[in-house]
């Protein structure tokens, strides 16, 4: 049970996010600062540092609670297909992503785009994180291929300068020692950039020169990677028109 000061506790920090959050939506990255939360609340800047010892300690906090808001979207999204219909729950896991991006594109910045100022975003030799789509995916992936066994290319087909960069991956992450083959990392890897590379292009504002509505692509993109795992075409989403088609209407 905790105690009432670690409530009291938990509380601030969740009351000192929002705050960064709020200055996150208004400013950008670059508009977050100690000073204005602890102003914004009623707090001296030293009080703040109780919680946050520095700007990089609250943005890495920041970065951390919208990989799990995401990982928490996606599996949400998951769970409403039955858990036999792997390609389904793809899908939703995938699409939900990309709802999610959309819906918070100045938090998607920060966890996805070019590190705020002052902040220092991994040691070096840290393997950074997928957020949430790379674990839900790379799961859901991992199943299928057991179960359907769809092609993979052999560890001497892929380049050279590819297999060490996978190889290392592999091993920091101890996907080697589960017995998963290199040819599923690279199928990964290849999926990966194809669905996230088109959310995030489209995030950021950098499909409309060419697209006003980027959803039909997506799920084109869906398909197509569908087709190299072996299952059926994902059934359409559950809503008309689509979200992007909403929101230009709505703006």
């Amino acid at each position: 049970m905790t105690t009432r000061r670690e409530r009291l506790r938990e509380a601030t920090v969740r009351e000192i996010q929002e705050a960064a959050r709020q200055h996150l939506r208004a400013h950008g990255p670059a508009g977050i600062s100690l000073r204005a939360i602890a102003r914004d609340m009623g707090m001296t800047a030293p009080a703040l540092y109780r919680y946050y010892a520095s700007l990089n300690d609250l943005l890495a906090a920041m970065i951390e609670s919208y990989k799990a808001e995401i990982g928490e979207a996606l599996e949400a999204a998951r769970d409403t297909v039955p858990a036999d219909d792997l390609g389904g729950r793809l899908a939703a896991a995938a699409r939900a992503f990309r709802r999610w991006a959309l819906d918070h594109r100045p938090e998607f910045t920060m966890v996805f785009g070019a590190p705020p100022p002052g902040y220092e975003p991994r040691r070096e030799g840290e393997i950074p994180s997928a957020g949430g789509l790379g674990a839900v995916f790379f799961t859901l992936l991992t199943d299928l291929w057991r179960r359907e066994r769809f092609p993979i290319p052999a560890d001497e087909d892929i380049p050279a300068g590819l297999r060490e960069q996978l190889e290392h991956f592999s091993t920091s992450c101890g996907l080697d020692r589960a017995g998963l083959p290199l040819g599923l990392i690279r199928v990964f890897a290849g999926c990966w950039v194809r669905l996230y590379g088109l959310v995030a292009m489209e995030a950021f504002g950098h499909v409309h020169f060419i697209l006003d509505d980027a959803e039909p692509l997506f799920e084109a993109e869906l398909a197509e990677v569908s087709a190299m795992l072996g299952i059926a075409r994902p059934l359409p989403p559950r809503h008309s028109p689509s979200a992007s088609a909403a929101q230009n209407a709505a703006s």
